[in-house]
């Protein structure tokens, strides 16, 4: 059946191809036996799914291999995001998690995350002894099934509105349109907001529209739209969206504009730190937007920089107090929070924010701007050959690139990847994929310009190798 790895954020794979039952139930009896080896059958494991297809009879199957070895288990009566499931093995005081997700992939892979007892994603150490125990065949499986179905999502919009205030969304003006992609988001974000949100694509589709439940600019035409719409008649409107597990977020301002994560992330701390008066280190992973270092140093924080995977920044959040941590890929904690990433919390900081604020998003990021510097990013995805991907990986690790686009390198890191730090402030980050024989390029610099001229820079460069 083939060696099962787990990658920066679980086990991902192809449905009908590796992603089968025959496996799944090999991973499941593994995660049981790993709980048993450490003590935890009788605090049990928390059994969740999202939309996707398959993913509810997934977790019936796994909930039945957990009872036939004993292990106690929390049962959900829907789909529920992965942020809600990390809330819930903290607020019954579990084992761990087992959670049925592809996140945004395309509606043709499935996953499985385990959450350990500390409701965030698992360290390498604690994958890798999984792994160990995964094995040739899989489990018989007896008809027998314990569990307790449990609905953790009051609890969880309760913990939520400590650190969002609702009240002051819900007496705005603020006009607001919620796309949950057709996953798990629904009924959860426009419920803790209490105000008159409107919805789009707000049931369960597994082929999630035909597209991928992944909350960018170009999966998101008709909120864009909306929001547009608005505009033009002098509204107060925002488009927020969330993916297919809802731990990810999208967010259109006023006018359409539709803002990345490396402009989310320093409004968001902007908005913690100003607004809400919070104190700690600000950590974000190696290919995230430098304008966080900038922002946080003006405010007189700390950033800690982490290799890419939201595991580093949640192990980050568990060793020191934070305002927030986050990632270019679109996810976000913050202080006091659990250590997993969550789009129903970002949206909603989010929006507590335009309210706060008066004014669109976009001008608030240029008041950041006008502060610490502009911060212009790209990233690139360079499709190779595996033979081609490791030449230019041995030649850089043989000879690291001393001048890009004309500027001289000042630093190396190798966290993750090779990241070079440019005489101006601006950096290049390249990273081999774990899981697709590609390379990913991030990029940042201070004005339009010299980002492409990096790009241009760097793609020649590596195209000669």
């Amino acid at each position: 059946m083939g060696k099962i790895k787990f990658g920066t954020d679980g086990w991902r794979d192809l449905m009908y191809d590796r992603f089968n039952l025959e496996n799944v139930r090999r991973v499941v009896e593994a995660i049981g036996a790993y709980t048993k080896k450490e003590g935890g059958a009788a605090r049990g494991l928390v059994v969740g799914y999202d939309a996707r297809f398959f993913s509810d009879f997934f977790s019936a199957e796994a909930g039945r291999i957990l009872a036939s070895k004993g292990i106690k288990t929390y049962t959900f009566s829907r789909d529920l995001p992965t942020p809600v499931v990390a809330y819930a093995v903290l607020k019954y005081n579990a084992f761990g998690a087992i959670m049925f997700t592809a996140s945004h992939n395309p509606p043709a892979y499935n996953g499985i995350k385990f959450i350990p007892e500390y409701g965030g994603p698992a360290t390498p150490e604690i994958t890798g002894a999984i792994e160990g125990l995964i094995s040739e065949r899989a489990p018989k499986v007896v008809n027998q099934k314990e569990e307790e179905i449990v609905d953790p999502i009051p609890s969880y919009l309760h913990e939520l509105k400590k650190l969002v205030d609702v009240q002051v969304i819900k007496d705005s003006d603020l006009e607001i349109k919620y796309d949950p992609m057709y996953g798990t988001g629904r009924e959860i974000l426009d419920g803790l907001l209490e105000a008159d949100v409107k919805t789009i694509h707000n049931y369960r589709d597994p082929l999630f529209g035909g597209g991928m439940p992944d909350p960018q600019e170009k999966l998101l035409p008709e909120l864009i739209s909306w929001v547009k719409g608005g505009s033009a008649q002098g509204k107060k409107r925002i488009g927020l969206a969330t993916d297919g597990d809802a731990d990810r977020f999208g967010f259109v301002d006023d006018y359409g504009n539709y803002l990345n994560a490396n402009q989310i992330l320093p409004l968001i701390l902007y908005h913690l730190a100003t607004n809400k008066g919070m104190k700690g280190v600000v950590g974000r992973s190696v290919a995230t937007t430098h304008l966080l270092d900038a922002l946080a140093s003006d405010l007189g924080l700390e950033t800690v920089e982490t290799p890419v995977g939201f595991k580093y920044l949640g192990e980050l959040m568990r060793e020191r107090q934070v305002v927030v941590v986050g990632e270019e890929s679109g996810g976000l904690s913050i202080g006091g929070h659990i250590p997993e990433k969550d789009g129903i919390l970002a949206c909603a900081l989010l929006t507590e924010l335009r309210v706060m604020a008066e004014k669109p998003l976009t001008y608030v990021l240029q008041d950041i701007w006008d502060r610490v510097g502009s911060y212009y990013t790209r990233r690139l995805d360079l499709h190779l050959k595996e033979e081609e991907k490791t030449k230019i990986l041995n030649f850089l690790e043989r000879a690291p690139l001393q001048e890009i686009a004309g500027k001289k390198v000042t630093e190396i890191r190798r966290i993750d990847g090779f990241k070079f730090i440019l005489s101006d402030g601006g950096w290049c980050l390249v990273r081999p994929s774990g899981t697709e024989s590609l390379i990913r390029i991030y990029l940042e610099a201070h004005t339009e310009q010299d980002l492409a001229k990096m790009s241009e820079s760097i793609q020649s460069i590596l195209g000669k190798m």
